[in-house]
């Protein structure tokens, strides 16, 4: 839930292209300060202009005089190492680089987590009206398919990891939870047990299936992008994570599940059902979690934290959440 990590033709705004050396901006100065950093361009004439579509990163398309394409430049946001590994995202995305389901890394800084890569020209972000259809969907589960088949991560987050550290966080900087939480959480504890008895299927996972993290462009294979979540994870967590960012009704579930797993038996949907409810609240903990840490952004943190929680509520309060965590 971070960033759009490539550029759209409409994204970049090109009335503000700077030339390295003439920014204004504390923004545009700190890009200049990672650009600088990258030794294959010094000497060499240096452009670059801002790209729309960053929550926590500032993001940036660079152009080099005497080079055939241009670059995307990603500059994190202060406070992001602090849930974010970044060496791990970014061997991550060096392996979907390598299968060629992402963009080709050009350069990383390891010190501050600055990534170039391939700027991916004639490409758009996806939106949520672009998952509505069943043929883009389906890009998105192949190039998801593929990622669980690299090498296995340094990082191992499963979900229950990830859950933990929020609950955590929520304890230290005493983040105030709506009422409804406490009994939500008691069957968060009840899913744990339900995994844990029937083992974890871990592969490699991104995730992060926000729609801005796919791009299309006519007549080419979509690329997946930001992996600044990736860890080795509960395959059945990718596939909910990605229905419940897209609004999926059970018929669209069942369809991913089928187009995944290639059944769908009811031990394998009461997994993948159980892991949705758990990444609305993984996802509702982080918004709130953020509502506290980063009030200067632009975003109501807390509406769509509470949001994702109330809807993990409604999972948990169908009738079938105890067969399901019995089926797991």
């Amino acid at each position: 839930m971070t960033d759009v990590d490539a550029a759209t033709p409409s994204a970049v705004h090109t009335d503000l292209r700077r030339r390295l050396g003439d920014g204004r901006t504390i923004s545009e100065q700190r890009a200049e300060d990672c650009l600088r950093r990258v030794t294959q361009w010094a000497g060499r004439e240096v452009f670059y202009t801002p790209v729309s579509g960053g929550l926590q990163n500032s993001n940036w398309r660079v152009d080099v005089t005497g080079d055939p394409v241009a670059y995307f430049l990603k500059v994190p946001g202060e406070g992001t190492e602090d849930f974010i590994d970044r060496g791990n995202s970014h061997l991550a995305a060096v392996r979907a680089g390598e299968l060629g389901i992402s963009p080709r890394i050009v350069h990383f800084d390891a010190e501050n987590g600055v990534e170039v890569i391939e700027f991916l020209e004639g490409y758009r972000a996806c939106t949520n009206g672009d998952m509505k259809r069943w043929e883009v969907t389906e890009s998105v589960l192949a190039l998801q398919n593929a990622f669980h088949t690299i090498a296995p991560l340094p990082v191992t987050k499963t979900i229950f990891e990830l859950i933990d550290e929020h609950l955590t966080q929520v304890k230290e900087i005493g983040v105030r939870l709506p009422s409804f939480a406490e009994p939500l959480l008691r069957e968060y504890e009840a899913a744990r047990a339900a995994y844990t008895a029937s083992g974890l299927d871990i592969v490699p996972c991104h995730n992060d299936p926000m729609p801005g993290n796919f791009l299309v462009s006519p007549g080419k294979p979509m690329r997946m992008v930001d992996f600044e979540f990736a860890s080795n994870n509960e395959r059945a967590y990718d596939l909910a994570v990605t229905f419940t960012e897209y609004f999926y009704d059970e018929p669209a579930i069942l369809r991913c599940i089928d187009a995944v797993y290639g059944t769908t038996s009811w031990d394998i949907v009461s997994r993948v059902q159980v892991a949705s409810a758990l990444a609305d609240i993984k996802w509702g903990l982080w918004g709130c979690v953020n509502h506290q840490l980063n009030a200067s952004w632009d975003y109501d943190f807390h509406k769509y934290g509470v949001w994702k929680l109330l809807r993990a509520r409604t999972k948990v309060a169908d009738p079938r959440w105890g067969q399901w965590l019995h089926a797991i």
